[in-house]
């Protein structure tokens, strides 16, 4: 479906978007928007998050800001209150993908990773949980990877660990919150063509992993924008505690 058509289902809804300038993030922001809602877009980068919202238009709001910093969710998220007046749809998709190998990782690097890709999606949960605890409305979407599912490609053990340990926190959220009527999801894609990949491996490489793939090739930022936006609608209202998998196949090899 392409964007002039596109279903305007989630009109009056508000979503934040972490990590939105580009890859998933952009691409989850940039079907959200065409699909009707209103979108604050977290960058780190002001100038960058700037530009991502006004790419995207009318009903699109710039909260930069890094999200391990103290207090920066809560501020994400009272921003996008002050603006649209309520929030529908976190989509936690920022995330540190370091590629260290084990032996060589840090400390700090490995606090960092599971600070970016655990801990702030987290806090972005809990700072706005009074919110839809009001509405008696939310969809959480925390963006995980195969690499929860089993252990990554290209990523270090930091990052593996870090997203198995996000689809602990989908699950315990999803049990704590369904009674208020939020749902909380993952969603776990595999290789995707993204500047992130590109920048982790080589096209060759990148290459003959997929042809390994019972689809053969890489999927891309728009397919799972659209299952990112599947878990954050009204079809998906009974669908919580889940990790919903997008890897052409990867998982079962």
């Amino acid at each position: 479906m392409t964007p002039d058509v596109a279903p305007q289902d989630f009109t009056g809804r508000v979503a934040i978007v972490t990590g939105a300038a580009r890859g998933l993030g952009r691409a989850a922001a940039a079907r959200l928007h065409q699909r009707g809602a209103s979108v604050a877009v977290n960058v780190r980068d002001a100038a960058r998050a700037k530009a991502t919202a006004e790419a995207l238009g009318d009903r699109a709001l710039a909260v930069p800001g890094d999200l391990a910093a103290d207090g920066m969710p809560e501020a994400i998220v009272r921003r996008t209150l002050d603006a649209f007046g309520r929030v529908d749809i976190i989509v936690n998709n920022a995330a540190s993908a370091p590629t260290t190998r084990f032996a060589a990782i840090s400390a700090a690097e490995w606090r960092h990773a599971l600070e970016v890709n655990m801990t702030a999606p987290f806090l972005m949960i809990k700072a706005a949980l009074d919110t839809m605890k009001a509405q008696h409305y939310g969809r959480i979407i925390n963006i995980s990877s195969t690499a929860g599912r089993m252990v990554s490609t290209l990523g270090g053990a930091h990052y593996t660990a870090s997203k198995t340990g996000l689809l602990g926190l989908t699950r315990a959220a999803a049990k704590e919150l369904g009674p208020f009527g939020i749902t909380v999801n993952a969603v776990c894609p595999g290789m995707i063509a993204t500047e992130l990949t590109y920048e982790s491996a080589t096209p060759e490489r990148l290459g003959q992993i997929a042809a390994s793939f019972p689809v053969p090739r890489l999927g891309t930022a728009r397919e799972v924008a659209d299952l990112i936006c599947f878990a954050a609608s009204e079809a998906a209202g009974y669908i919580t505690g889940t990790s919903l998998d997008i890897n052409g196949g990867d998982l079962m090899m």
